[in-house]
């Protein structure tokens, strides 16, 4: 791979969480092996070999490795090795000189607990003495009859990626060769179920499989692991962070963290389309390459500061991340979002990491929504639309960091032609999203007093059909700013037709719902009219004035 650290240079220490639903922190379930099988007179799995699962020994044991079997051709330039340690002959007997007769060449070594994980055959079998053949003792089984499959952090990861990992010229995987790891866990993938501080599926740990078990991590969660990123970031003792979480929205919480840590070192995002361990897994290599970019400096400014911003590192390619998104999960599943740039960086293979653009939009040291500028307190809004919408104080950061409870609700809301069902009174179309906009507005002013919708509208104009449009105008002067987007991977610019709508440049909707999240924390909730359905010429005025300032961050972040 090539020098990862330039001349010179310190040994990085590197943060890595590990985030939730992570593929990338997965394995393929235990399955009991054909040894153990055979042992206890259980039906054989019809297979030529048993798949080796990394373990620990219990005690040391010495092995006879036969020589000239790590390649088919090593027996072919044996005149260039050294003899071997002795010979077994027919009886397994082990002899220091070749003994008459048939006799294997092989070399002697001690294997000891503390050498590390080995690949061998899994014994464990199911407490009824029955064979594991899933993960679940019995299929669609609730999670106390479950085992886990990703693991709780990623130290386990980073050792069996170092321990079997295989870099090009026969060395090992350069990770604790190049860099120093500390683990943390921000809404894991694993948890840990049992003892005084058991974690809750579902509310600590978030996975995906079995499906049937799969949880989401929720708003409250992203205000915790942010404060955490950031307080670990303020002690100054890291260059730089690996996320891990899973690959259809790492790309979401990396732009995120962007916008709200303010840090100088690179913010860089791993995901995986296949599990650790399993055949051609994508996330090993990617940790490797998160490394490579992280101790290479590639990213830093001739004064040491992050230029490039948060960034998704995936099939040796670095993403910015607010311009990427997954499209099909495999390697190579993620595109460039947006029509403008997107890739940053090119890890260059054998040669060192290569910068081929630096992005225009601000991020982590220099945004202006990152966490230390926050203000303590916004206006958001409450009440109901029919008896009237009234301002409210919002304590959205504290001594911690953001207040979980305070996070900004936005909804998308997506147009599609042909959406109309019937007619109103008046003869007018009316549709199914309409009715839902309305009651999201509503459930907001009872309930979340910092919302707003993005809507993902014509590409790349972000424009929405009449009736669709109007429902948004009553939530901007119920205080709930809208950003309008294109339609999916857009590459255009959305139109700013309208001064009371946001135009959400060429994000797509899920990364302008991460923006405006950010926004609603630094300026709070637009001025209500008296009358959301008719607001005067004087509260339109005041509309437009505040969301000139939201316009203003969607146009630089």
């Amino acid at each position: 791979m090539g020098d990862i650290l330039p001349d010179g240079a310190p040994r990085p220490r590197i943060a890595v969480f590990a985030g939730p639903t992570a593929t990338i922190l997965n394995t393929p379930d235990l399955v009991t092996s054909n040894k153990a099988r055979a042992r206890h007179g259980l039906p054989l799995r019809p297979s030529r070999f048993d798949a080796l699962r990394a373990q620990r020994l219990a005690a040391p044991v010495t092995v006879y490795i036969e020589a000239f079997s790590a390649h088919p051709l090593e027996r072919d330039a044996a005149d260039l090795y050294a003899p071997p340690d002795g010979w077994l002959d027919s009886d397994g007997t082990f002899h220091n000189e070749r003994p008459s007769g048939d006799a294997t060449p092989v070399y002697e070594v001690e294997l000891h607990p503390d050498d590390g994980l080995y690949p061998l055959p899994y014994m464990a079998r199911q407490a009824d003495g029955s064979a594991w053949d899933e993960t679940a003792a019995t299929p669609l089984a609730p999670p106390g009859d479950t085992r886990q499959t990703f693991y709780p952090d990623a130290r386990r990861l980073y050792e069996e990626i170092e321990r079997f990992g295989l870099a090009d010229h026969g060395t090992g995987a350069p990770l604790g060769s190049v860099a120093d790891f500390e683990f943390f866990r921000a809404a894991p993938s694993g948890g840990y179920t049992t003892g005084p501080d058991a974690e809750r599926h579902g509310q600590d740990f978030f996975i995906y499989y079995p499906y049937h078990l799969q949880s989401e991590p929720g708003l409250t969660h992203l205000a915790k692991a942010t404060n955490q990123v950031q307080a670990i970031l303020s002690t100054g003792e890291y260059a730089g962070v690996q996320w891990l979480e899973g690959s259809p929205t790492v790309e979401e919480t990396l732009y995120w963290l962007g916008l709200m840590i303010d840090t100088t070192v690179p913010l860089v995002g791993h995901a995986a389309q296949r599990r650790h361990q399993s055949l051609s897994a994508d996330g090993d290599r990617n940790v490797v390459d998160g490394v490579k970019y992280i101790a290479s400096g590639v990213a830093l400014n001739e004064r040491g500061e992050d230029r490039v911003g948060a960034c998704v590192i995936v099939d040796e390619l670095v993403y910015s991340a607010r311009d990427v998104t997954k499209v099909d999960a495999r390697p190579g599943g993620y595109e460039v979002t947006g029509g403008h740039g997107g890739v940053v960086v090119d890890l260059g293979g054998y040669s060192p990491p290569q910068l081929t653009y630096l992005p225009a939009r601000k991020h982590t040291h220099c945004s202006d929504l990152r966490l230390t500028v926050l203000g303590e307190q916004v206006t958001g809004v409450t009440g109901a639309l029919e008896e009237g919408v009234s301002p409210v104080d919002v304590v959205v950061k504290d001594s911690s960091g953001l207040v979980p409870a305070s996070m900004p609700y936005v909804t998308i809301t997506k147009y599609t032609r042909y959406a109309a069902t019937g007619s109103g009174t008046d003869g007018s179309l009316i549709t199914d999203d309409e009715v839902e906009i309305l009651a999201r507005i509503k459930a907001n002013l009872a309930q979340a007093p910092l919302a707003g919708f993005v809507c993902e509208g014509m590409s790349p104009f972000g424009m929405a059909d009449p009736v669709r449009n109007a429902a948004l105008s009553v939530a901007i002067f119920a205080g709930m700013p809208v950003v309008r987007t294109g339609r999916g991977n857009t590459g255009g610019m959305a139109y700013r037709t309208d001064p009371t709508f946001i135009s959400g440049n060429n994000l797509t909707a899920t990364k302008a719902r991460m923006l405006l999240m950010a926004a609603l924390l630094k300026l709070g909730a637009l001025p209500p009219a008296a009358n959301p359905f008719n607001p005067t010429t004087d509260e339109r005025a005041a509309t437009q004035q505040a969301v000139a300032q939201y316009q203003a961050l969607f146009d630089t972040h």
